[in-house]
């Protein structure tokens, strides 16, 4: 089937749903170990405080909780006093803001999955990414992705832990085609309203080369767009990380869908060589951030017992968002990650090629 229902014209590209979470990987490379180093500062200062008082502290939020962060390809594994829940890090890295209201973690539905009818769904998604229409990124200009997000994070008050979830909000990203220049406002992840840099240098100093978690428009235009010579790349490069090699090979791609810019005929390539990875099922009935059924591609990590969606119109087939939701009942430290936790979830309400890292679409530079 043909999408034809949300066509764009050469100025600017919007798909009809918001996106995902996200993440550690909105940062360039060189912020994590930054982050890292004030995680660790807070904890030292956390410990000196206790062993300091024997009072309790008024009950109170732990500087917005950790985030549900999945490992970023260029962040190593680390284990920072039990951070690791069910495959997932869990990170307070003191750089969250506080513009966003709070709630119980998000529950939903577990989807039925299935193997039938995955080669046809791969072949429309595929088609309706082939005919999207991808301007080329200029010099000077930037890729705006405009998205609604919301992430579970576990919640702290005096020694009492508890999983909640970010109100569903807006989310801007932009990047520069060779990815060294960006912006990203998000309120729950932004100390300020008006957001923060992306821009390289890092702090210290680094320009890290753009990879497959960490792509510029520029990296993608260069890969391979024959499926199987794309997929062994994808296993090459990510080799070492994740779970499983499949698991994270699949989430590498998921990545691309998200908060990047592939050209169209990278975009298509990149949901067929999915389709080669073992243990990809299709869900027939899941929601985006915007509560909008649709149908689709995911894969369970066995070893986490989180399942990641990528989610498309049924009619249209169109890339919609995704999320991740706990299939299997984990617990670590007293908090339980029962099945259908929503652990992040995001659909894109907009993409467009603008000409200034802070200007959003329609505006004058």
């Amino acid at each position: 089937m043909k999408a034809t229902q949300s066509r764009q014209n050469p100025a600017e590209w919007e798909e009809s749903a918001p996106l995902l979470p996200k993440t550690a990987r909105d940062l360039p490379a060189g912020r994590h170990q930054f982050h890292k180093e004030r995680l660790m500062a807070h904890i030292q200062q956390d410990t000196q405080r206790d062993a300091s008082t024997t009072k309790a502290a008024p009950a109170r939020p732990k500087s917005r909780g950790f985030r549900l962060l999945r490992p970023a390809f260029a962040l190593p594994a680390m284990a920072l006093a039990g951070a690791a829940v069910a495959g997932t890090l869990l990170i307070d890295d003191g750089a969250h803001g506080s513009g966003v209201a709070t709630g119980p973690a998000m529950i939903v539905p577990v989807g039925a999955t299935t193997t039938k009818g995955l080669p046809q769904l791969i072949d429309q998604v595929s088609l309706a990414a082939a005919e999207e229409t991808h301007p080329t990124v200029g010099p000077g200009q930037y890729v705006y992705i405009e998205s609604q997000t919301s992430d579970t994070f576990v919640k702290t008050v005096g020694d009492d832990s508890s999983l909640a979830s970010y109100a569903l909000h807006r989310r801007q990203i932009s990047r520069s085609a060779d990815g060294t220049r960006g912006w990203l406002i998000d309120a729950a992840s932004n100390d300020s309203a008006e957001g923060e840099t992306l821009s390289l240098p890092d702090e210290q100093g680094n320009t890290p080369e753009a990879n497959l978690n960490s792509p510029s428009y520029d990296s993608l235009a260069r890969l391979t767009t024959d499926p199987d010579e794309l997929l062994k790349l994808i296993y090459k490069e990510t080799a070492g990380h994740g779970n499983t090699p499949d698991q994270e090979a699949f989430t590498t791609i998921g990545d691309l869908l998200g908060e990047s810019y592939p050209p169209a005929e990278l975009h298509s390539a990149l949901f067929k060589a999915a389709a080669k990875i073992p243990g990809v099922v299709v869900v027939n009935d899941a929601k985006d951030a915007l509560g909008r059924s649709g149908v689709a591609v995911a894969r369970l990590d066995e070893t986490s017992g989180e399942r990641e969606e990528w989610i498309f119109d049924k009619k249209t087939h169109v890339f919609l968002g995704e999320r991740t939701v706990q299939v299997k009942s984990v617990s670590q430290d007293g908090v339980t990650f029962k099945p259908g936790t929503v652990l992040n979830t995001s659909a894109i309400t907009r993409r467009a090629i603008v000409d200034g890292m802070k200007q959003t679409p329609g505006q004058k530079g």
